[in-house]
């Protein structure tokens, strides 16, 4: 995970392909992406989209561009190394433009925003349960719920979903790991960080995922809007289960 108030710039990114490979891939798609955007800031020379989306914004396009080029970086990574072979990684970001925020990933990683009362999942589940119908994924077994569609690395490009939003102050978003959607309903996480700051209600999400099972890795990204037309200052707070 990467976390900067400054940048305003928020990763999580959940490896798969075996613990070494998983976690080799997802440190990979986090420092690439991180390292892209920080040249970005930086107004650096920097390999763009060639065919950017003219509905999105610069900001959102120079993400894709981002989430592209971590995608390279894995997918050669896995075709150099044998013990490399398979891993992949899921991501989910936010990054703030302004008044305006941008959540785009690729894969489950959850990314949730809280706004007014109410909760809804900004990011788009790429999982095979998530796309078919209903009456469809009852008929399949349970396991197939963590089977992917997409994935950072996988294939040599990748196609990530994204939107733009304003946001407003008091926007609370959550960031996450599946390890945390697994076991907590959007409602119960609504509560948590409605009532707990950023770093208590991290804390209290990360101990209910453990006591109703634990197990998968959990990491949470908590944060609370301040002031939507300058830094967003510091208000996440993050803790993890390895």
């Amino acid at each position: 995970m990467f976390l900067d108030d400054e940048k305003q710039l928020y990763i999580v990114a959940d490896g798969m392909g075996g613990h070494q490979a998983g976690e080799v891939a997802s440190e990979m798609v986090v420092d690439s992406l991180r390292a892209y955007m920080e040249r970005f800031n930086e107004n650096a020379a920097v390999e763009e989209l060639s065919d950017p989306d003219d509905s999105l914004s610069k900001a959102a396009n120079r993400l894709l561009s981002g989430i592209y080029l971590a995608n390279k970086s894995v997918y050669q990574a896995a075709h150099s190394k044998e013990a490399y072979t398979g891993m992949g990684s899921t991501v989910s970001t936010v990054y703030f433009d302004g008044g305006t925020l941008i959540a785009a990933n690729v894969g489950d990683s959850p990314i949730y925003l809280v706004h007014d009362g109410n909760i809804e999942r900004l990011s788009v589940p790429h999982t095979v349960m998530a796309e078919l119908d209903s009456r469809k994924a009852e008929r399949l077994g349970g396991e197939f719920r963590h089977v992917l569609t997409r994935a950072i690395g996988v294939n040599e490009t990748v196609q990530a979903d994204i939107s733009e939003i304003q946001c407003f102050k008091g926007d609370i978003l959550v960031i996450g790991s599946d390890g945390l959607s697994d076991k907590i309903e959007q409602h119960e996480i609504k509560e948590v960080v409605r009532r707990d700051r950023p770093m208590k209600a991290c804390r209290q999400l990360v101990e209910l995922a453990n006591e109703r099972g634990g197990d998968d890795n959990i990491t949470v990204v908590v944060l609370k809007v301040k002031n939507r037309q300058s830094k967003i200052g510091r208000f996440f707070r993050s803790f993890f289960k390895g």
